[in-house]
């Protein structure tokens, strides 16, 4: 079974576009711009793309609800027509064709009944019509309850606006949780003189006099 945290294939745009929002912070850009190649940039890109599911992973309660959401929605998008928009159909033109033939078979009926036409037609006549009209009473309540199922039913597939909230909902968490906190950790070297704001208040403290005159680091 596939991890419901690591990044699917078709969402790999998604993270790239959050990846881009997250190179363009304020902070992450500053630490950057020491490096005028624009290679500490690219390098810092490859580390996030080789750590895609690691990042994702920070994120994942919004991803697997964001998959869940789309998931359904997909299920119900495949689903065949004939269980979804033609039986109803059916149980609805089924009572007004009765309804209309009864109708006509009783007026029918009844103008050869009043015409004094001989035989059992017009008796015949209008009993099939109003056989049919039970029917049709039959057949529109069977209907009536078919629709309020299908509305019923329907209030739990996710529409497409539902789906573009928990997609934007997961992008949001992956920019938060996962993507900026994993940039500012691998900063390059060369960048991190610049203070970000995930650094820790000991990297504000002055480094000892040796260590300055031994130009060493404070970490070292």
């Amino acid at each position: 079974m596939t991890d419901p945290s690591r990044l699917r294939p078709e969402d790999r745009a998604d993270f790239e576009a959050v990846l881009h929002l997250a190179l363009s912070n304020g902070d992450i850009r500053g630490a950057l711009r020491s490096d005028p190649t624009g290679g500490a940039a690219a390098r810092l890109r490859a580390h996030a793309l080789t750590h895609a599911d690691a990042i994702t992973a920070a994120a994942g309660e919004p991803y697997r609800t964001y998959l869940a959401v789309r998931a359904a929605a997909r299920k119900d998008a495949r689903r065949p027509i004939g269980s979804g928009s033609l039986l109803p159909a059916l149980a609805v033109l089924t009572p007004l064709v009765a309804v209309t033939s009864a109708g006509a078979l009783l007026l029918l009926g009844f103008l050869l009944q009043v015409a004094g036409a001989p035989g059992p037609l017009p008796g015949s006549l209008v009993a099939a019509g109003w056989t049919l009209a039970l029917v049709a009473a039959v057949s529109g309540l069977l209907a009536l309850c078919a629709l309020l199922r299908s509305a019923l039913g329907g209030r739990g597939v996710p529409t497409a606006g539902r789906v573009e909230q928990a997609r934007l909902a997961w992008r949001q968490a992956l920019l938060d949780h996962g993507m900026l906190p994993h940039l500012r950790r691998h900063l390059d070297p060369r960048s991190e003189a610049v203070v970000t704001p995930s650094s820790p208040p000991d990297t504000l403290t002055p480094c000892p006099a040796r260590a300055r005159k031994d130009r060493t680091s404070c970490s070292d």
